[in-house]
């Protein structure tokens, strides 16, 4: 017997009003998870893709030096964790997650495009004794990015080739083709420098600037999305946010693979191009969904009209702002000898000051808040997070070495050779990270579930002392491998992937629980700023690797080093003081660990 619903029998409710796509599911979830996931992934695509190449890029296409190059590569990463503050805060109010991630989106595309008009690479130059001369580069395979066949010569007035041959005291030998030496050159008399277009300069510049500001639109927003898809006390959240984690694994696993290969085969503009399409793939599944998304992110009423078209163009005009910090940043001059802490302070970019002096008066300032608005138990918790938020700082600082130095050190210290006549580029062994992460994050999870039903599982500052002490080994082991370099001075390629694999369990230990941490330990009624101050934490961090990437600066002259012997010394003693600094903090931290743990009484 059919059992036809009526109004007395009201066992089957009336769904003629509810769309029957928002019912459907994928592994579980909301059906509308698989659209925000694949969005996240093509955009993750092109971000690592574009970021693996950066500063390569930097070194040897625009043969900007060492020192310009990794200062701009953290300044450009710390805008890309500062801006999401404030998209955010607009889309809360203003535009919405759905058109702020459509509008992120397509200004990503723009920069990571317009990063491919790069260009004639600049002219190399080599300053002897003042003088200028032409350094012509042979490229044996035309392997833009990281090719272990480059050859760079002096060319003379009279059209003679000389070979350059730094030698172990630093000075540089000029070599005929015999070998024999034409010119012996002290320490510090010849110098790299370069002829650069002002006008390719200007567009790589505009390009970051405009993915800078792009990011800070895409960036929150997608992941507000995803959290509106459940409602709350939906215990489906937390995995559905771990299968949108590996969306962002996954793209960035394709991006690292397939950019680099793409900027070898064709050249950079290939590369950049392909992260570029990944971006608009991207926008237009947050563009043309069919209505999947309806309902989700919309944009919030309030009352004086729709101003997304004031806010574009303040967008827009936000461009020639991150220019000018870019050109000052790579124009700040470096810091003088014995001028101490108070000098390195003043000899910082204005990025660098904005970002360190937000960061160092804002943490005391919220404290003073917290001790005259909170009760102590409130203004204990805060001190505890804001202990937690330094360290933090200290983590990503030396963590994230992936883009820079230890690109560098993969081109230049690293045999890439796999197996067989399968080799890996520099850009590409960035991803031993995600692949590591994407094995080692279930197992993981798997050993803090097993420890927590024994009452054994460590607290968050013991977990972030252990993934600060993890950096450093990572750093040891690359050092330790450094030993068994070849004649060559170049490290078997499985010593840097042990330090990425030894990185990722330390990243697993403090990245899954620090916003989880803020949200727990902060006072609710500024929950926001200290989120604000966790992101920013990061940004600081980002800039500040990229002054720690300029200690690990070698002499190069048109993008390659003059000595791979004094080239490994440098990588390997710097990678050395970062390794016991990171040791040093993570075992302050863990004498720390008792004292924190009550100060946040309770909290897990």
């Amino acid at each position: 017997m059919v059992d036809t619903p009526t109004a007395d029998n009201p066992r089957e409710p009336d769904i003629s009003h509810e769309n029957p796509a928002q019912k459907k599911e994928w592994f579980g979830h909301p059906n509308q998870l698989a659209r925000l996931f694949t969005t996240e992934m093509w955009e993750r695509f092109g971000y690592y893709g574009m970021r693996a190449l950066l500063t390569l890029y930097l070194t040897k296409h625009f043969v900007l030096g060492d020192r310009a190059s990794t200062g701009l590569y953290g300044g450009y990463t710390a805008l890309v964790y500062l801006t999401p503050l404030v998209g955010g805060l607009i889309a809360d109010q203003y535009l919405g997650s759905k058109r702020s991630v459509r509008f992120g989106a397509i200004m990503m595309a723009i920069g990571y495009l317009t990063l491919a008009f790069g260009g004639q690479p600049s002219k190399p130059v080599a300053v002897i004794d003042g003088q200028r001369y032409a350094v012509q580069v042979d490229n044996f395979n035309d392997s833009p990015t990281s090719s272990p066949n480059e050859a760079r010569f002096v060319v003379m007035p009279s059209g003679e080739r000389l070979a350059i041959h730094g030698n172990d005291d630093g000075s540089i030998d000029l070599l005929r083709a015999d070998k024999s030496v034409e010119r012996h050159i002290a320490k510090g008399g010849m110098t790299d420098d370069s002829e650069k277009s002002p006008l390719m300069i200007t567009i790589l510049l505009i390009a970051l600037s405009t993915i800078s500001v792009g990011n800070g639109f895409f960036k929150p927003n997608i992941s507000t999305m995803v959290g509106a898809l459940y409602a709350d006390g939906d215990r489906r959240r937390d995995a559905g946010f771990t299968i949108f984690y590996m969306g962002i694994n996954l793209g960035s696993i394709l991006g690292q693979f397939f950019c680099p290969i793409l900027a070898d085969w064709l050249g950079w503009w290939a590369g950049f191009s392909l992260a570029g399409l990944g971006m608009l793939v991207s926008y237009a599944l947050i563009t043309f969904d069919g209505g999947r998304l309806a309902g989700y992110g919309e944009t919030p009423e309030r009352e004086g009209g729709d101003k997304a078209l004031v806010i574009y163009g303040g967008a827009i005009l936000a461009i020639p702002l991150f220019y000018f910090l870019f050109t000052n940043l790579m124009n700040a001059p470096e810091p003088p000898a014995g001028s101490g802490f108070v000098g390195y302070l003043m000899s910082l970019s204005l990025m660098g000051k904005l970002l360190f002096g937000t960061f160092l008066l804002g943490v005391p300032a919220i404290l003073v808040w917290s001790y005259a608005k909170g009760s102590k138990q409130e203004f204990q918790m805060m001190v505890a997070a804001m202990v937690l938020i330094t360290f933090n700082v200290v983590f990503w600082t030396l963590f994230e070495q992936a883009g820079s130095s230890l690109t560098l050190f993969a081109d230049r210290n690293t045999d890439l050779h796999v197996i067989g006549n399968f080799s890996l580029t520099a850009p590409q062994t960035q991803n031993f990270n995600p692949l590591a992460i994407v094995v080692l994050a279930p197992l993981l999870s798997i050993l803090w579930g097993a420890l927590a039903k024994r009452n054994l599982e460590p607290s968050i500052p013991v977990k972030f002392g252990l993934a600060l002490m993890g950096v450093g080994a990572g750093f040891l082991f690359l050092v330790f491998g450094s030993q068994f370099a070849g004649p060559d001075f170049k490290v078997a390629v499985w010593w840097l992937a042990g330090l990425y694999v030894i990185h990722s369990v330390a990243e697993l230990m403090i990245s899954p629980v620090g916003l989880s941490m803020i949200t727990k330990l902060s006072i609710a009624r500024i929950v926001g700023m200290m989120m604000g101050v966790w992101f920013l934490s990061i940004s600081v961090a980002q800039y500040f690797a990229g002054v720690v990437a300029q200690f690990a600066s070698v002499e190069t002259v048109g993008g390659q080093v003059t000595n791979l012997k004094v080239s490994l010394e440098t990588y390997t003693a710097t990678f050395t003081t970062i390794a016991w600094v990171a040791i040093g903090a993570g075992v302050l931290l863990l004498l720390l660990s008792w004292p924190l743990k009550k100060l946040m009484h309770g909290v897990k």
